[in-house]
């Protein structure tokens, strides 16, 4: 039997973003795996247009796009804020909605929604006042209203049953999967003369907001004074103080995927510090690039980790020194830790991701 389902991917015009990454990994998985369904791709941006390439595939699949100019502002408004004008204005007809990660439009239809994580609860301080409010706004009108709640992690589905007091039986895990980028040596050797990285360099990915704990790593590296170690940061700026500049750190800002993928492959190892993340794409990417990983040991990041990378508390500078110093010079540790990761990121594929979703979408009424 066909389910017409309508899904928001407004979150895609975020470029560089982790829920562009998700939503982009989530489109194409529908598109590629979908055999049965009906789907109406709902999008809205007033400055952003819908990748035309997406946009082409969407429609060469047969399937509905829903495009509206509207500001995220005033559907933030009407949705989030006042909870009216309800999306069946908007799409006729169907079984399911899937809201996406910043409104929450009133609607007849069934609802499932995809939680990322709860950041705003638990660390307020390291995210704008706006994201807060308005995913408190949100959340708000999920817990009343959506029968299904996808968490990416078991960190974010404890945190949606302790915080909001969502029932355990509507939150069903299901982990985001990861698209793999592969590049050959010449290519690898090009993007490194672009960037002229001729020394052996640590690599960490993430935009550049308190939460991302970058000046903590900077300092941290800083301290242990490798002199012919670099330091590559990939991430554009995002809000918050501006990290401290040196000559040995590199700060590349936002690149496509194949530079992005070439610099996972090349570099010694991958650090991760991160204060807290409902996931944590870069560290299953780094693991795909067999490359030795060293992470924060809170939420996800030690969840989606299972023993494949060395964990140190995000807080302390000695901790992540010495995962560091591990990480360097001892090869030993370094081919186990990629030995390991290899096995761990096999299973965090869209295929997977797809069929948790449809099934869950099967079997709740």
């Amino acid at each position: 039997m066909t389910t017409r389902i309508a899904i928001d991917i407004s979150q895609i015009a975020y470029k560089g973003s982790g829920i562009e990454r998700f939503t982009t990994g989530l489109i194409q998985s529908i598109l590629t795996f979908d055999k049965n369904n009906e789907w109406v791709f709902f999008f809205s941006s007033l400055r952003n247009q819908l990748d035309y390439d997406i946009k082409t595939q969407i429609q060469n699949k047969g399937f509905q796009i829903k495009d509206y100019p509207f500001p995220p502002t005033l559907l933030t408004l009407l949705w989030n804020k006042l909870h009216m004008f309800k999306i069946d204005n908007l799409i006729k007809g169907l079984d399911w909605l899937i809201t996406s990660d910043w409104t929450e439009p009133p609607s007849s239809f069934k609802k499932a929604t995809i939680v990322h994580d709860l950041v705003y609860k638990r660390f307020p301080e390291t995210l704008s006042s706006i994201i807060s409010k308005n995913q408190n706004l949100k959340l708000k009108q999920v817990r009343k209203e959506s029968k299904i709640v996808f968490a990416d992690s078991e960190s974010t589905k404890n945190d949606l049953i302790s915080f909001l007091g969502i029932q355990d039986n509507k939150i069903t895990v299901n982990y985001p999967g990861v698209h793999f980028t592969t590049t050959n040596n010449e290519f690898d050797k090009k993007t490194l003369n672009k960037f002229n990285i001729t020394n052996k360099f640590i690599l960490s990915v993430g935009k550049i907001e308190p939460r991302k704990n970058i000046q903590m790593l900077i300092d941290s590296y800083m301290e242990l004074n490798l002199k012919d170690i670099d330091l590559v940061i990939v991430g554009e700026y995002g809000w918050g103080p501006h990290i401290k500049k040196y000559n040995n750190i590199k700060y590349l800002g936002y690149l496509d995927d194949k530079e992005l993928f070439s610099l996972y492959k090349k570099s010694l190892c991958f650090v991760y510090p991160s204060i807290w993340e409902g996931f944590g794409y870069p560290i299953i990417e780094a693991m795909a690039s067999e490359t030795p990983v060293a992470t924060s040991n809170t939420s996800s990041m030690k969840e989606i980790s299972n023993n494949s990378t060395l964990l140190f508390n995000p807080y302390k500078k000695a901790e992540i020194k010495i995962a560091i110093n591990k990480l360097i010079n001892d090869s030993n540790l370094r081919k186990d830790l990629i030995k390991k990761g290899i096995i761990n990121c096999q299973k965090f594929t869209w295929k997977n991701y797809y069929n948790k979703l449809i099934t869950q979408l099967e079997i709740t009424t």
